[in-house]
C-alpha cells in the first residue's frame, strides 16, 4: 500500500485539500527557511508566509517535493517561481534533490497568509 495515501477510500469530508508536509523530518525547518528567502516580485512578503507553499514533503533519501500555487494563474512569474524555489532549497545541507509542482487546487486565498504577512500588507 502507498504510504503517502492520506485517504480512506477517496476524498472524505473533513479531509484536508492540501497534502500534509513532512514536519517531523530533520530538514523540514531548514527547507521552510529556504522558502522564506523567495519573494513574489509584486508583493513584499516571502512566498512561505504568503501561503503559496502548500506541501513540503521530504522522503528518507532527503529528496524534497514541493507543492505550491501562485496568487493567480496569470501570475507573470509563473514560469520562473519553481526555479527560484529549487535554487533556494538545493543548497540546504543534506538536501539531495528538489522537485516543485504547481497546483491550482485549492485556489490561493488571502486567508492562507500568515499573520505576519497580513500585518506587513496592512490587512490586520
Amino acid at each position: 500500500m502507498d504510504t503517502h495515501t492520506q485517504t480512506n477510500g477517496g476524498q472524505i469530508e473533513g479531509e484536508p485539500l492540501i497534502k500534509p508536509s513532512s514536519t517531523a523530518h530533520p530538514l523540514y525547518e531548514a527547507v521552510v527557511e529556504a522558502c522564506r528567502t523567495v519573494y513574489d516580485p509584486e508583493i513584499p512578503v516571502n512566498i512561505y508566509d504568503l501561503g503559496l507553499i502548500y506541501t513540503i514533503e521530504i522522503n528518507d533519501q532527503n529528496e524534497v517535493d514541493i507543492i505550491m500555487t501562485l496568487t493567480a494563474p496569470g501570475c507573470p512569474v509563473a514560469g520562473d517561481m519553481p526555479g527560484w524555489i529549487i535554487e533556494a532549497i538545493e543548497p540546504v545541507a543534506g538536501v539531495k534533490q528538489v522537485n516543485v509542482d504547481l497546483t491550482w487546487e485549492p485556489p490561493w486565498g488571502m486567508e492562507m497568509m500568515s499573520d505576519e504577512a497580513r500585518l506587513e500588507l496592512g490587512f490586520m
